[in-house]
């Protein structure tokens, strides 16, 4: 590997640690550890949760599906494109307002337990627990991209890249927290948009312009430019249904919990919507063009999810490469971090804190959520050991996982005054069960996406045991109304 290359990811990553050095000696207390203390401004907000949501999947994953797939596999962009819009759109504002009414709830359980009135902690525990199942197969998957990226740029083994990895992301998460992991995710943002803007424009000129590409597809593989290849309705109603996952994906709902004035949510939205929009084109492009280069020039590509890999460092001098490799580090470490935060920030104030030591300070809380930051890190690392793992397979079991468990509770909960905790609860436990056992049925039903099942029954059963037992209290009722009066100010 050649000077210029290491020398890049080195100072990158000095530029990541040191970031979390800086908010190390800023973090007071809990807020400030888990949520900023509810400070960042529209561009830290709307960049960090565009790159905490996007993952390595964006650099690894989306490509290697485009490179293998064709066309088709766009269908996913668009759904995912329509839902990101849609939840900036009804969820960013209202859940900010609702979060700050209800005794300033800083984490996603703590939004759910007061919103509900959960005064014995039930649904705060079985929120805990279905975010910690989740979220650690989530960050297994950040792992795997990131021990794929050492192993292919530092011809390291698997085990070596994945403790190499690990040890990076967790170092400035478990020292800065919150802030850290925003302003991180806001570098790693516009690192990861210029990269996937600039790799298919080299790739294309390269390769002789969009329709000398085109050509080559149809020499060698048509079908590949067939939209609807191989695909039934159902099949492409399932790719569109990932778009259903953005309204329950915690990492990404308490971006919008700490914006500091809900009335920048708007221009939030816009600078979100216009890096997504730039950022999935290019991913698509990387793999589709890239498939083109590797039929010209003969390359030898055995994993299609490491082809944004293969074309830095065959098209790019090792400065430029090193750069655009690092994108693919940015992507995975922007959401790794905030999920290793998120996780830790349930177990510190929704069981540790709420159910155990109610009196703990500020400091005590802050060192618990660094500990926890570890702990879930181990864990996620074990799975991760199993160097087959697909980036897109874990990636689609856990945004399942938490698109159909709170999906639609968020939605439900603030738009219907008439949920109650028993249909939060109901609705919590069905969603998420129905992804586990459809995840584990042979062959699937229909073909359909765990998600789309798991979505509509969890929606059912949040109104039907709504109206079993006891109505939504009048204090509850009060609240929903206030919030609504200050969104339509």
């Amino acid at each position: 590997m050649e000077a210029p290359l290491l020398i890049s990811f080195f100072l990158y990553m000095i530029v990541m640690v040191g970031i979390g050095f800086y908010f190390y000696f800023k973090t007071d207390d809990l807020s400030d550890y888990v949520l900023g203390g509810r400070g960042l401004g529209p561009g830290v907000t709307a960049l960090s949760a565009g790159a905490s949501d996007m993952s390595g999947w964006l650099l690894l994953g989306l490509p290697g599906m485009m490179y293998s797939q064709g066309l088709v596999g766009s269908w996913i962009a668009v759904g995912l494109f329509i839902g990101a819009f849609l939840n900036w759109h009804y969820v960013a504002k209202p859940l900010r307002v609702y979060t700050h009414y209800l005794h300033d709830a800083i984490t996603i359980p703590d939004y759910f337990s007061n919103r509900f009135k959960d005064n014995k902690n039930t649904l705060r525990v079985i929120t805990a627990i279905v975010i910690l199942i989740f979220y650690t197969l989530y960050t297994s998957s950040g792992l795997v991209g990131g021990a794929k990226l050492f192993e292919a740029t530092f011809n390291l083994e698997y085990s070596t890249a994945l403790i190499v990895g690990s040890f990076i992301i967790v170092s400035y998460t478990f020292l800065g927290g919150y802030n850290a992991v925003s302003w991180t995710d806001f570098i790693q943002g516009i690192l990861m948009m210029l990269a996937l803007v600039i790799t298919p424009l080299v790739v294309l000129y390269d390769i002789g312009g969009v329709n000398e590409a085109i050509k080559v597809i149809e020499l060698h593989d048509a079908k590949m430019l067939d939209i609807l290849r191989g695909s039934s309705l159902i099949g492409i109603i399932s790719l569109l249904a990932w778009g259903l996952g953005y309204f329950g994906q915690p990492h990404i709902l308490v971006r919008f919990m700490s914006i500091r004035d809900e009335d920048e949510m708007h221009r939030a939205k816009a600078i979100g919507m216009t890096w997504m929009g730039l950022s999935i084109i290019g991913s698509l492009a990387v793999g589709f063009f890239g498939f083109v280069y590797v039929l010209s020039h003969g390359v030898d590509l055995n994993d299609s999810e490491k082809i944004f890999i293969t074309l830095s460092q065959l098209l790019f001098n090792p400065w430029i490469a090193g750069f655009l490799l690092a994108a693919i580090l940015a992507a995975i470490m922007s959401t790794i971090d905030s999920q290793l935060l998120v996780s830790s920030s349930v177990l510190t104030r929704d069981i540790y804190h709420a159910l155990l030591r109610e009196d703990a300070s500020n400091k005590e809380l802050v060192w618990v959520g660094r500990a926890t930051v570890i702990v879930i890190a181990v864990i996620a690392w074990y799975i991760s050991t199993d160097e087959n793992s697909s980036v897109l397979q874990l990636v689609s079991y856990a945004w399942a996982g938490f698109g159909a468990a709170f999906g639609p509770l968020v939605i439900l909960s603030l738009y219907n005054q008439n949920i109650t905790r028993t249909g939060a609860i109901a609705g919590m436990v069905v969603g998420s069960l129905t992804v586990i056992i459809y995840k584990n049925i042979e062959g699937g039903i229909f073909d359909i996406y765990e998600l789309l099942p798991g979505f509509i029954l969890a929606w059912i059963a949040i109104l039907i045991f709504s109206r079993v037992g006891e109505g939504a209290s009048d204090e509850s009722k009060k609240i929903f109304q206030e919030v609504q009066k200050k969104l339509k100010k």
